[in-house]
């Protein structure tokens, strides 16, 4: 059975290397972040106020385009990101820091509102949940030096976000993933449980969640 499944969190949570992962392991074709250079983000790093708007639909409509793909590609995919967290998150966050005004941010909203009703949503969204902590560690491991300058403030409110975003998410089942303690790179038992819910929830089970205790005897 053809799935599409989003990975979906935080900035460095490790959506990247989970979908490397489960490309490999399960023989899903892996779409990541797309590379396409926003025109407008030279102009929105030198006056967010002024370009937020324009930046933000560049990065809807192409999320969008992304998510059609998938929909109509022949074989299982796994997406990193998704078209919902441009929106609930990032865009969010811009306007209640005051980056977008609320005519522009209304005009966002109702357009995102529109084209995700008639857009067939994922089959699951797998939603890596970390502390900041755990986030900065990472950040730091991965050294990327424009994501060096990231505020624990900054990650803290898109923790936020994410949060109020999952708990009202309805276009389909969502597997949350303990991931302070799931290590899935260093222990191949913490990846292997990741795939046993994923399978479990797309097979359709209401509750499936992580025995955290169970989970820190795994090694």
């Amino acid at each position: 059975m053809k799935h599409f499944v989003v990975v979906a969190g935080n900035i460095g949570v490790g959506k990247s290397t989970l979908v490397d992962m489960l490309s490999q392991r399960l023989g899903w074709q892996p779409f990541f972040e797309p590379v396409t250079e926003n025109p407008y983000l030279a102009d929105f790093y030198r006056d967010m106020r002024a370009w937020a708007f324009h930046s933000q639909l560049f990065f809807l409509t192409n999320r969008l385009r992304t998510h059609h793909r998938l929909m109509t590609h022949p074989s299982s995919v796994i997406q990193d990101r998704c078209v919902y967290e441009d929106a609930e998150v990032f865009a969010r966050n811009l306007y209640e820091q005051g980056m977008m005004d609320e005519r522009d941010y209304r005009t966002y909203r109702e357009l995102y509102r529109v084209l995700t009703a008639f857009l067939p949503p994922p089959d699951l969204i797998v939603y890596l949940r970390a502390s900041v902590p755990t986030l900065r560690k990472r950040i730091v491991q991965r050294g990327r030096d424009y994501e060096q300058k990231i505020t624990e403030q900054y990650l803290s409110r898109l923790n936020e976000l994410y949060e109020a975003w999952i708990a009202n998410f309805e276009f389909c089942p969502v597997l949350a993933v303990p991931a302070d303690d799931l290590d899935y790179v260093a222990h191949n038992r913490h990846f292997d449980l990741i795939i046993e819910k994923m399978y479990e929830k797309l097979q359709g089970k209401e509750e499936v969640v992580f025995d955290i205790d169970e989970v820190k005897s795994i090694r």
